[in-house]
């Protein structure tokens, strides 16, 4: 029988208890994909944790080559220029979660999934958006960006740049200057939740309403262009991808809490992925759902 001496049985319960505040989250480090893998990617984690209870997943990457992704109930062919988008050989895509088209080029996309019983996150949709901002911000701070946290909406609903996400800025959304910097969107089940945006690298408006909106004139290009900031356009100089990668991941494990550990995807989620693919090619999911 062994017997520990009072000082070591304090710093056993110490570090059982670190080990219990300090779960580990899994990270899939910034890679480049098409828009249909990355939203197989995103559903095979989010079916895979909530089925079989994983750990929460933070992941992040691209799109290549560009894409557009218009939310669970829009119709693209109100809301997308789909001759422009085949001439520009610009890739549609369907999401799972709401919200509006968003243009995908010169950009990082966080995506962050966690099941039900995870206690950093509230159990409804603005108080996971606060939380997932709150990261982004302390990790932007890192860089030497200032942003905040939109308290709601700006009066530009009515106008044509309705069918653009990064026209109009939600509640608890990041502003930098007033100018949204990223745009993101949410689906939840009993249990748990996806949540995945865009953090804007670099910006050209007047690409992106070529594909979103049917024309585009000059009033709308200076409204677009006086809502959006990016991160090369808010710092003195521009900064490596890697590096914004990892102060957003920094950002994410000092307000959380929490070490982040990178791993790949599982041999199940790969599957998972590889099935997944075929849906978001396909024609009637883009177009009808």
């Amino acid at each position: 029988m062994t017997f520990l001496m009072p000082e070591a049985t304090t710093i056993l319960l110490c570090r059982r208890r670190r080990a219990e505040y300090l779960m580990t989250w899994r990270f899939l480090d910034y890679s480049k994909y098409t828009a249909y893998e990355n939203m197989a990617i995103d559903e095979a984690i989010f079916r895979e944790t909530i089925n079989s209870k994983k750990k929460p997943t933070i992941r992040f990457y691209g799109w290549h080559p560009a894409a557009v992704s218009i939310g669970y109930f829009q119709d693209p062919k109100k809301d997308l220029n789909l001759e422009q988008c085949g001439n520009m050989g610009i890739d549609i895509v369907r999401r799972l979660t709401g919200g509006k088209a968003v243009f995908h080029n010169d950009e990082i996309t966080y995506s962050v999934v966690a099941g039900a019983g995870e206690k950093s996150f509230p159990a409804d949709i603005l108080g996971t958006y606060k939380v997932v901002s709150d990261c982004l911000v302390q990790g932007l701070s890192y860089l030497g960006i200032k942003a905040n946290l939109a308290k709601g909406c700006r009066g530009m609903e009515d106008t044509d740049l309705k069918s653009c996400c990064f026209s109009v800025p939600s509640r608890n959304e990041l502003l930098v200057d007033g100018r949204k910097i990223c745009g993101s969107a949410q689906m939840r089940t009993k249990g748990g939740f996806l949540q995945h945006g865009s953090l804007l690298l670099n910006f050209d408006p007047l690409k992106a309403l070529s594909v979103i909106l049917p024309f585009s004139i000059s009033d709308q290009l200076a409204k677009l262009r006086n809502s959006v900031a990016a991160i090369n356009e808010v710092i003195a100089n521009p900064i490596e991808t890697s590096d914004i990668c990892d102060a957003l991941k920094k950002g994410f494990a000092d307000v959380l809490g929490t070490e982040i550990v990178e791993e790949p995807l599982t041999p199940g989620e790969t599957r998972l992925k590889n099935d997944l693919i075929k849906k978001y090619k396909n024609l009637n999911w883009k177009t009808k759902r």
